[in-house]
């Protein structure tokens, strides 16, 4: 089949890898500049080298066996390691967090800078309208996007799929990433939730991490929600001075800071994994299908990518 995937994080990776594993033709296509999704990673020139920030996933975990055996074979690569500062079982991409997902899309035919605004067409039939998108007809699409993303594109064609979403909101984030002249004076590389910090983590402490001290600090969601609309001027010094009310000290001379603002930072879970209409053609998988942790996603793609090579091995 000729497959599209709109969306080229985790989810969407691990389903065309899967897909064209299985010989299909697969095209993805992501409005991004370049891989990460929400384990990007960002470079920020300061006056003592080039600071580096994880500014969306800080870790995460593994549970399920294939996911493991997939996280090992990264680690053989150079592409993970384990970092212990926010407890047991913890890995990081290597030399930043988007190290697996850029692994998995050098090898994919991807385009970026590709925003889909709608689709048209019927079963085994699908057009992409929107800024950069491909021109091909395509049999199937699938959706590796947030919830929210995924509404409007599927409210008129497939309203089922698009109730699951709608009923799978996500959780907005404000991220602060300061570079400091000096290591601030705190005893652990994380500090968890107080007040308007949600998370703050060390991210020079993290393994094949070079540059001056560097920390992600990440509001709570009541605040991000609170503060949703404010501008990035006026988020950076209120969540400095939070995070230094949090590990109670002076902090150090500011490089740079910077703030990001995930309107879609926490997913939920609609408990189904992943959903494929094969009447339709349609599918969806990702985070907000499995629940909001990298794993999820993973193991979202890869059941997408089961569902429709089943589908296809009954209809022949």
């Amino acid at each position: 089949m000729k497959i599209a995937i709109i969306g080229a994080g985790l989810a969407g990776l691990a389903a065309g890898r899967g897909l064209v594993e299985a010989g299909h033709q697969v095209r993805l296509v992501d409005k991004g500049r370049g891989p990460g999704g929400r384990m990007s990673s960002r470079r920020v020139t300061t006056a003592m080298g080039e600071a580096g920030f994880d500014h969306g996933a800080q870790y995460f975990t593994v549970r399920d066996s294939g996911f493991r055996e997939q996280v090992l074979a990264w680690r053989e690569l150079g592409l993970v390691a384990e970092w212990p500062a926010p407890g047991p079982g913890c890995w990081v991409g290597t030399p930043a967090m988007n190290a697996p997902v850029k692994h998995l899309a050098q090898d994919a035919d991807v385009t970026w800078g590709a925003r889909v605004d709608s689709m048209s067409g019927s079963a085994g039939s699908w057009a992409l309208q929107g800024e950069a998108v491909p021109a091909d007809t395509f049999e199937a699409v699938l959706l590796a996007v947030p919830s929210e993303n995924a509404m409007p594109l599927l409210d008129d064609i497939a309203p089922a799929m698009a109730s699951r979403a709608r009923q799978t909101p996500a959780s907005p984030c404000w991220t602060v990433m300061a570079a400091f002249d000096a290591g601030v004076d705190f005893a652990a590389d994380v500090a968890r939730e107080d007040g308007a910090i949600g998370w703050a983590a060390r991210n020079s402490s993290k393994p094949g991490r070079t540059g001056p001290e560097a920390w992600v600090i990440q509001a709570g969601t009541a605040w991000s929600v609170t503060h949703l609309e404010d501008s990035p001027g006026e988020v950076v010094p209120a969540l400095l001075a939070a995070f230094a009310q949090r590990v109670g000290t002076i902090l150090p001379g500011v490089l740079s800071a910077t703030a990001h603002r995930w309107r879609y930072a926490k997913s939920g879970n609609s408990g189904d994994v992943a959903l494929w209409d094969s009447n339709l053609g349609l599918g969806a998988c990702g985070d907000w299908l499995a629940g909001p942790r990298v794993e999820s996603a993973w193991m979202s793609g890869v059941r997408l990518a089961r569902l429709v090579g089943y589908s296809i091995a009954v209809a022949r």
